[in-house]
């Protein structure tokens, strides 16, 4: 069995951050530890509130985790100040952690801010220690700091996202317009597109965090920047097909929606 760290907000709704990350793991067969960061008042409609946690507790969780199991990946989401983004970078450094994703989360779904306009330049020091960086498009935007309007400028952003030093930079194209949601991975010196079909759906709620657990898990399990990037798509797509219609607003996507047909268990309110 594999293990992963993921290094996250918590999300009461249940669709995304650490929540969506353990739901992830399961699904992929890996054993997955947390770190969290922050707690959030969310459901399917809004993030309502947001309590960071004390920068010492956090570092805490890292090393209690590293100081006891074996971690073969980690994955960080939300890391919502420049306090904490530096201890988990610091945190990671220390413990000479493998198989390092990066999702910048900068807002949430709903539009909320979940990382704090001041460290956004910080942000860049975590993205230096990652195997793999999986900022969306508006994302890359603001770490690459120029606007993304085609192809040309998105492999131009990816370019400048690995000059912090990050190994691989996967944007991803849910933001793009019309029919083309391909992702741009820049790994080994070379573009990948890694296609993918935009479906007409309602409940996407978590995608970016499943992605990027996903891309860890992958990692863990041995897989290439661009074999883990590939499968963690094909994961994502088919739980957006499985998404469970929760709540009044955006729903989750079906995570283990694979294991509970295996158990002949429904997802239908």
């Amino acid at each position: 069995m594999k293990n992963v760290l993921s290094v996250a907000g918590s999300d009461s709704g249940g669709g995304a951050g650490i929540q969506a990350d353990l739901k992830t793991m399961c699904a992929l067969g890996v054993y997955g530890m947390t770190a969290i960061t922050a707690v959030t008042a969310q459901n399917t409609q809004a993030v309502y509130e947001v309590q960071e946690i004390d920068v010492s507790a956090v570092a805490a969780q890292i090393s209690a985790v590293f100081a006891d199991i074996r971690v073969d990946a980690v994955k960080t989401g939300m890391v919502s100040n420049a306090p904490v983004i530096r201890a988990v970078r610091d945190s990671l450094l220390r413990f000479g952690a493998r198989n390092v994703v990066v999702d910048p989360v900068m807002v949430s779904k709903s539009g909320y801010p979940l990382l704090r306009r001041e460290a956004v330049g910080v942000m860049h020091e975590l993205v230096a220690i990652a195997d793999v960086v999986t900022p969306n498009i508006p994302e890359a935007e603001l770490l690459a700091g120029f606007p993304i309007r085609d192809e040309d400028d998105l492999r131009r952003a990816a370019e400048k996202i690995a000059s912090s030093g990050a190994k691989s930079v996967l944007i991803k194209g849910g933001h793009r317009f019309g029919s083309d949601v391909a992702d741009v991975l820049l790994t080994a010196g070379r573009f990948v597109r890694i296609e993918g079909e935009r479906l007409d759906a309602a409940h996407t709620h978590g995608t970016g965090c499943t992605l990027s657990a996903a891309i860890a898990c992958r990692l863990a399990l041995g897989d290439s920047a661009e074999e883990a990037a590939r499968a963690a798509k094909a994961y994502v797509t088919q739980a957006i097909r499985d998404a469970y219609a929760l709540g009044h607003g955006t729903g989750p996507v079906g995570h283990l929606a694979a294991l509970y047909r295996r158990a002949g268990v429904g997802t239908g309110e």
